[in-house]
């Protein structure tokens, strides 16, 4: 299992966020659905973000050696925890890496 595994099977764990329906009526003091729906968005990537933070954050204790054998870059993981809360970390993180092997791989051919 891929160490980003982990990352994404306790993110898939958390509780969605849904729409709340429009009611039929409005109440005078009832808060507007739309400000709702944002506040629960917000609050699920700050989650999202909390999770990435406790799974990769201890990676950066490791040599750069050791994080080199498991795929990772020291600065890929620190530029993926300064990402903004509406982007997604981890799969900006995997898309890194992706980008890097293949310049890897592309790169060892042409020797």
């Amino acid at each position: 299992m891929s160490d980003l595994e982990h990352v994404r099977r306790a993110i898939d764990n958390l509780p969605r966020p849904c729409t709340s329906p429009q009611p039929e009526f409005s109440m005078p003091a009832m808060p507007p659905l739309g400000l709702i729906t944002a506040l629960e968005n917000r609050w699920y990537a700050w989650q999202r973000r909390r999770i990435f933070r406790r799974y990769i954050l201890p990676l950066l204790t490791y040599d750069d050696h050791i994080l080199e054998d498991m795929g990772h870059h020291r600065s890929d993981i620190e530029w993926a925890l300064r990402l903004p809360l509406r982007e997604d970390a981890l799969a900006a993180l995997e898309l890194q890496r992706c980008r890097r092997n293949a310049e890897h791989v592309r790169g060892w051919g042409q020797t």
